[in-house]
C-alpha cells in the first residue's frame, strides 16, 4: 500500500525534524519546506499530497498566504500551527478552509493523532482497519499481524490484546480496563491471565515486545 504524503512547512528546522520523525514512525512519507514559497513549489510539483501541516509565522510568505494560494487550486486538508493562541487567527483559519488548528507548543503525538483522524475522515487511510506502529502492522479485517513485513502467528486473544494496545498508544492501561475491553465484562477469571497473555505476546514479537511496558502495580502501556 502506498504511503500517504504529508508536507510539513515550518521555518524552524528543529520543529520540522520533530514532526517528521513522529510521522515517519507512523509510516507516512514526509516532505519538508522551510518557507511559504518553497511549500508552494513542492505542492505544485508533487502529486498526491494528502495533508499539509503549515506554520503561520514564516519568512517570504506566511501560512495564511500559502493557505489562500492552495485553496484556489485544491481542497487538500490543512493543519495550521501557530505560536499565537489568538481567537482571530483561529477564525481566519477556518474562514480559509483550514481543517484543524493547533497552537504551539503542542504534543507531536497529538498532532499525529489529529493528522490520522483527518486522513481517515477524507478516506485517505483505512478507517481503523490497519494499525501500524514501529514496524508492526495489524490488519483487523484480515486478522493478520506482521513485523517488518514478516507474518506473526498470534492466538485470537493475543491479537485482540495487541490491537487494544496499539489503539491506545501511550496510555497507561490498568489490568481491570484491559480485562473489561479485551475479555469483556462477562469474564470472571483472574486478572493474572492478562500477564500470561502479555508474556506470550511479547515473546512472539521478539525485540518489539519491549513496546509493551509494565507499569508496576497497575498494568501496561504500549509505547514505541
Amino acid at each position: 500500500m502506498e504511503k500517504c504524503k504529508i508536507l510539513v512547512v515550518d521555518d524552524e528546522s528543529r520543529m520540522r525534524k520533530l514532526v517528521r520523525d513522529f510521522l515517519v514512525k507512523q509510516s507516512f512519507d514526509v516532505l519538508e519546506a522551510g518557507d511559504g514559497e518553497e511549500a508552494l513549489d513542492i505542492f505544485y510539483g508533487t502529486k498526491d499530497i494528502a495533508l499539509i501541516i503549515l506554520d503561520v509565522m514564516m519568512p517570504k510568505m506566511d501560512g495564511w498566504e500559502v493557505c489562500r494560494e492552495i485553496r484556489k487550486e485544491s481542497k487538500v486538508p490543512i493543519i495550521m500551527l501557530t505560536a499565537r493562541g489568538d481567537e482571530r487567527d483561529e477564525l481566519l483559519g477556518f474562514e480559509l478552509g483550514v481543517d484543524e488548528y493547533i497552537s504551539k507548543p503542542f504534543s507531536p503525538k497529538i498532532l499525529v493523532a489529529r493528522a490520522e483522524a483527518i486522513l481517515r475522515r477524507t478516506n485517505q487511510i483505512a478507517s481503523d482497519d490497519i494499525l501500524s506502529a514501529g514496524g508492526i502492522e495489524l490488519n483487523k479485517a484480515a486478522h493478520m499481524v506482521s513485523i517488518d513485513g514478516e507474518n506473526v502467528e498470534l492466538s485470537y486473544k493475543e491479537f485482540e490484546l495487541l490491537a487494544y494496545f496499539m489503539e491506545n498508544q501511550g496510555i497507561a492501561l490498568s489490568r481491570e480496563k484491559i480485562l473489561n475491553s479485551v475479555w469483556n465484562y462477562d469474564y470472571f477469571g483472574d486478572a493474572r491471565t492478562i500477564d500470561t497473555h502479555v508474556k506470550k505476546l511479547r515473546s512472539k514479537m521478539g525485540d518489539r515486545g519491549e513496546y509493551i511496558k509494565t507499569i508496576w502495580g497497575m498494568g501496561y502501556k504500549f509505547e514505541v
